[in-house]
């Protein structure tokens, strides 16, 4: 009896050790999307269901990126991410929040619109939940999964429904979200985000429409920290007023309900009405300019 309790004890002992291994080496992978990052983003369509779908052109881009580590708590790491344009200009880019065994999570349904998922604690156990925010800090869309730490590699992938990405948003109307197949991997030279996307039509009460297929591959490779000096000097100027933001949406991410947002108030997005503020504008303005966005039910 004495040996079955001393075996018991044992491989609990065990079981928490690896967790808080896992856990630690969950949170290194994340924190080494860090730094300072020349990025290639090249994107493919693939394959259409319907003949006559006349395939778009490739995408191609490279960019000077910072990611900035703005929150470093066990169970909770958030990245802000700033593009870099001829050394000299920064513009704030989109956020990622990594969240350890969260249970609550907003998941993009269409037209701007985003349903609150809660999840049940046993379904995440192990899991962290990436949320993605747009430049002004609204969202964009979420996943939970596990990091896995296998063969000398480290990835996380998870598919999430999203708005248009930014680089389509503004040229097409041919369908309403994309499906993200996200394949986040920690490289020797930096980080690699692989895409397996569908473009797809979304109306309540029907399902999904598939327009076409695409692949894409953002290769992050570090480069030297002062290459992006613009961006970490930027960083330190107005991370108290995008504190601010954060801390006004999080009170409209707190009410644990639908969210649906405005596209535009006043003829302008969000974005074009917070980036110009001035860094010491107050908490109750960032709050009033943000819940005009917000669409009460």
């Amino acid at each position: 009896m004495k040996k079955l309790i001393s075996t018991a004890l044992l491989s609990l002992t065990l079981a928490g050790t690896f967790a808080q291994s896992s856990l630690e080496e969950d949170r290194k992978a994340i924190k080494d999307m860090c730094g300072c990052y020349e990025v290639t983003f090249k994107y493919t369509e693939t394959f259409a269901p319907e003949i006559d779908y006349e395939k778009k052109f490739d995408y191609n881009a490279v960019a000077l990126e910072w990611a900035e580590l703005i929150k470093d708590e066990k169970d909770e790491i958030s990245i802000q991410h700033l593009l870099v344009l001829n050394d000299t200009m920064v513009i704030k880019h989109w956020r990622q929040d990594w969240l350890y065994e969260n249970t609550k999570r907003y998941d993009y349904n269409h037209d701007n619109q985003w349903t609150f998922v809660e999840m049940p604690q046993k379904e995440v156990k192990g899991q962290w939940t990436q949320n993605v925010y747009q430049v002004d800090d609204s969202p964009r869309y979420s996943g939970s999964a596990t990091w896995i730490h296998a063969d000398g590699r480290h990835y996380w992938e998870d598919v999430a429904s999203s708005p248009l990405p930014r680089r389509e948003y503004s040229k097409r109307s041919d369908y309403n979200v994309m499906m993200r197949g996200n394949h986040v991997e920690i490289t020797d030279e930096g980080w690699l985000h692989e895409q397996d996307n569908e473009k797809v039509i979304r109306e309540n009460g029907k399902e999904d429409v598939l327009l076409v297929q695409e692949k894409g591959y953002n290769v992050y490779r570090k480069v030297a920290d002062e290459k992006c000096k613009a961006a970490i000097n930027w960083w330190k100027s107005n991370q108290d007023f995008w504190s601010r933001v954060r801390s006004k949406w999080a009170s409209v991410y707190g009410r644990d309900k639908d969210l649906a947002l405005e596209q535009k108030v006043s003829g302008q997005a969000l974005f074009m009405q917070l980036f110009p503020m001035d860094t010491s504008t107050k908490q109750d303005k960032i709050d009033e300019t943000i819940e005009a966005y917000v669409i009460k039910k």
